[in-house]
This record gives structure tokens, C-alpha cells and sequence, in this order.
């Protein structure tokens, strides 16, 4: 199984950047797909999850400013961020699992990403 995200980059505060990730090698119907960031000296947080029914939790940090949505069809993930802020940079992380437990935990999820970076400009 392998995750590839993408979309990344640099962004003035106010700003918007949609992240995507593909999932490959696998079929991934019953899989949570999720997104999670590390900051730099920060540990990995939770930023948004997506079941595969369609229903969602975010962060409440991101609320009304991140949307989460996913294509089964095409196993992908994406997140549209919008009102970025400075404190939303981070490398952001795409993850999926399949019996998460807690779904805001990272240790739930079985496969991630490589990362891509985001950085918001004040």
C-alpha cells in the first residue's frame, strides 16, 4: 500500500491550498482516510478524518475553515483549506486505517503518506 500526497506549498495568511492524497495498492471502501500535521518541535496532530459513509470529525482548530472529502472510485483524499493562518503550517500528512479505535489517534491508522509541506505567510 503506498500514499502519495501532494498539493503543498507556500501561502499568504488568508490564504487557500487544497492537499490530495492517492491511495494505491489495495481497496480501501472500509478504510477511514484522515490527515494529520507536525509542526516543526510540535508532535503530530489530528487535523480531519473521513469514513468511507461520508461522515467527518475535524479539529477544532480547522473547523469551518478545512473541508475533507473523498472519491471511493478513485481512493483519494483531499483537503481544501481555507482562511490559512500562520499556525496552520506544518507538514501534513494523509493516513488511512481500517479499525482506528480513536479516530483523532495516530496510532490507529495503519498507512501514511510521505508528507507535504505547507507554509502561511504573515
Amino acid at each position: 500500500v503506498q500514499l502519495q500526497a501532494f498539493g503543498g506549498g507556500l501561502v499568504q495568511a488568508g490564504g487557500s491550498l487544497r492537499l490530495s492524497c492517492i491511495a494505491s495498492g489495495g481497496t480501501f471502501n472500509s478504510h477511514a482516510m484522515a490527515w494529520f500535521r507536525q509542526a516543526p518541535g510540535k508532535e503530530r496532530e489530528f487535523v480531519s478524518v473521513i469514513w468511507s459513509s461520508g461522515v467527518t470529525r475535524y479539529a477544532d482548530s480547522v473547523v469551518g475553515r478545512f473541508t475533507i472529502s473523498r472519491d471511493n472510485a478513485k481512493n483519494t483524499v483531499s483537503l481544501q483549506m481555507n482562511s490559512l493562518k500562520p499556525e496552520d503550517t506544518a507538514v501534513y500528512y494523509c493516513a488511512l486505517g481500517r479499525y482506528l479505535g480513536t479516530y483523532y489517534s495516530a496510532s490507529g491508522y495503519d498507512y501514511w503518506g510521505q508528507g507535504t509541506l505547507v507554509t502561511v505567510s504573515s
